[in-house]
C-alpha cells in the first residue's frame, strides 16, 4: 500500500510568532510525455487522447487535507461557496468541517480523511483551486490575486452560462485536465506517439476488480460491484491504495473513487471521467464519459491537476482542448 501522501509529504506548516503559518500543498506529479501522439479513434472520430506537447499530471486526485488548506488560506469569507456543508454532514461526504462565522471562518479535515480525495466539489471549485496554486497559494480574500485569475479567468463566475464560457489562459501553469490530457494519462499505453490505448486506467485491457486486499495483486479499482468496495464510514479509499494498479504513466485511482472533473465541453455540459466509488465498474471504461452542470456539487465528483508548459515550449495548446465526447449525461459511447 503506498503511504498516505497528506501529512507526510503533501501538506507542511510552519509555527510564526506562536500561531499556525498557512499549509503550503505539494502535488506531486508524473510526466506525461510522448508528445504528438496519435488519438484514440475506437470509440468515435476525430477520437481522444492526442496532446502535442509533454506535461506533468497529477500522481492522485486533490485530497481533503489539500482542499481543507486551500480553505484556510482563502475562503474565511466564502464569497464564491468554495464549501460545501455536505461535504460533513451527508454521510458520503469528504469530511471537513466550518467553524466561525463569516469572516473568520477556519476548516478542518477529520482524523484518517486527509488522504482521501475531496469530493462535493464543482468545476468551478476545481479551476478556482488551481488559480491558487497557479498565484502561489496566497492567503486572502476570493480576488484576482487568490482564486478569480491566474490559469483561468473567472471574475466572480458562479453560474452554469458563466463558467461554461471559462478557457484556460496561454500563461496557465496549473490546471484542471483538458479532455485529451486526461485521456492520455489515463489509457495510453506509454510506448512511444503511437495511437495504442488500453481500456481502463489501471493499466489493463481486462476488467478490473473492486478488491480491497494488502497487497493489492493489480488491476483494481474502487467502483461498486455487488456491493462498495470500502463502504461506511469511508466509501474512498486513500491516495494511492491499490499501489499495483497505475496506469502506465503512473497516476492512480483514475479509475474510480471519484469520477474526475476536466475541461471538455458536451454540449452545454462539462466532462467528468474514470468513475467512482458508487458507480458500475463499467464507468471505468475508456468509452465512458459522463456530463455535468458545472456548478454542481457531488458525492462521487472531484479531480486532479495538471502542470502544464510554459507558452514558449509549444504552440497553440488550446486546440483540442474542448473535446467533442458526444451530447448526454452518462453517455456510454461504446460497450
Amino acid at each position: 500500500m503506498v503511504k498516505p501522501i497528506y501529512l507526510a509529504a503533501a501538506i507542511t506548516a510552519l509555527s510564526v510568532a506562536g500561531s499556525l503559518a498557512q499549509a503550503y500543498v505539494a502535488i506531486q506529479t508524473v510526466p506525461v510525455e510522448n508528445a504528438g501522439n496519435v488519438a484514440d479513434c475506437r470509440f468515435e472520430t476525430p477520437g481522444h487522447g492526442s496532446v502535442e506537447y509533454d506535461y506533468k499530471i497529477g500522481k492522485y486526485e486533490v485530497t481533503a487535507g489539500q482542499y481543507t488548506a486551500f480553505l484556510n488560506s482563502v475562503a474565511r469569507t466564502d464569497t464564491y461557496g468554495l464549501y460545501n456543508t455536505s461535504m460533513w454532514s451527508y454521510g458520503r461526504g469528504c469530511r471537513i468541517s466550518r467553524s466561525g462565522t463569516p469572516g473568520s471562518y477556519t476548516y478542518s479535515v477529520a482524523p484518517d480523511w486527509g488522504d482521501r480525495p475531496v469530493n462535493m466539489v464543482s468545476w468551478g471549485d476545481a479551476v478556482r483551486f488551481c488559480n491558487w496554486l497557479h498565484n502561489g497559494q496566497p492567503t486572502g480574500l476570493q480576488g484576482p490575486g487568490t482564486t478569480e485569475d491566474g490559469s483561468y479567468f473567472l471574475n466572480g463566475a458562479s453560474t452554469n452560462t458563466s463558467l461554461m464560457a471559462v478557457a484556460r489562459e496561454k500563461d496557465a501553469t496549473w490546471a484542471v485536465p483538458t479532455g485529451d490530457e486526461w485521456y492520455k494519462a489515463a489509457y495510453h499505453k506509454n510506448d512511444g506517439v503511437t495511437g495504442n490505448y488500453l481500456d481502463y486506467p489501471t493499466g489493463s485491457n481486462a476488467e478490473p476488480s473492486n478488491d480491497l486486499v494488502d497487497p493489492d495483486p493489480g488491476n483494481n479499482a474502487n467502483f461498486e460491484h455487488a456491493g462498495f468496495t470500502i463502504g461506511r464510514d469511508y466509501w474512498r479509499t486513500e491516495a494511492g491504495e491499490f499501489e499495483n494498479s497505475p496506469s502506465m504513466y503512473g497516476t492512480y485511482d483514475q479509475a474510480g473513487n471519484v469520477s474526475e472533473w476536466n475541461e471538455a465541453i458536451i454540449g452545454s455540459f462539462r466532462c467528468l471521467r474514470g468513475g467512482a466509488f458508487s458507480m458500475p465498474m463499467n464507468s471505468t471504461r475508456a468509452s465512458v464519459a459522463v456530463t455535468c452542470d458545472p456548478i454542481y456539487e457531488y458525492d462521487y465528483a472531484g479531480f486532479r491537476v495538471v502542470q502544464v508548459p510554459e507558452p514558449s515550449m509549444f504552440v497553440a495548446f488550446l486546440a483540442g482542448s474542448v473535446a467533442a465526447f458526444g451530447p448526454f449525461r452518462r453517455r456510454i459511447l461504446s460497450s
